[in-house]
């Protein structure tokens, strides 16, 4: 692990860092499964003055993303979307989830946005739903602004007494992430 940790921390010092922080939260808000926060978190400890910039670049790249994955639910549900779907476990809850939408609407984007719940399920789950892309799209920025610009902001006041916390305990917390993790996954296939 800490080897793991050394190279993310050396990728995050190099010059097209912000490029491929920007690659990530684009396709993990469609289809890829790791969150851009395994990149965020060494990018801003390695370069506290630029962590809002991270935030907004991840902010920016995961609600295009986003729309992808609506795209994706909207106009490829029965092929593509489905697939995705099926790939994550959660093919059966697929209806169920789509009806929640004419319940809960915004509060489903806003709530999971913010949770280790995958939020490539949510986008693409809009799309089939046809939610509203316009109310689609101003709940994924407050959503994903709020919680990469909140992880931005506790790296960037705390710097380094998070870095040296993150470093004697990284085994525990790596192993947290991994459990919060698949706890979304299993939130997801089990409750919605």
């Amino acid at each position: 692990m800490q080897n793991l940790y050394q190279w993310t921390m050396r990728q995050a010092a190099r010059p097209n860092a912000g490029r491929v922080l920007g690659l990530v939260s684009f396709l993990e808000s469609s289809v890829f499964p790791i969150p851009p926060d395994v990149m965020l978190v060494p990018m801003c400890l390695a370069h506290r003055e630029r962590a809002f910039r991270y935030a907004m670049i991840c902010t920016i790249a995961s609600v295009l993303g986003g729309i992808l994955g609506y795209g994706i639910g909207y106009f490829l549900i029965e092929t593509l979307g489905e697939w995705i779907i099926r790939v994550y476990g959660y093919g059966e809850k697929l209806h169920v989830f789509q009806e929640s939408y004419r319940e809960w609407g915004v509060w489903i984007i806003l709530i999971k946005g913010l949770t280790p719940i995958p939020y490539k399920l949510v986008t693409i789950a809009s799309g089939a739903a046809h939610f509203s892309l316009g109310v689609f799209i101003l709940a994924s920025i407050a959503t994903r602004g709020l919680r990469f610009f909140l992880i931005a902001a506790l790296l960037w006041r705390f710097g380094a007494p998070i870095r040296d916390f993150i470093e004697k305990r990284l085994v525990l917390l790596t192993w947290i992430f991994f459990i919060g993790l698949i706890g979304g996954f299993v939130v997801v296939r089990y409750l919605f």
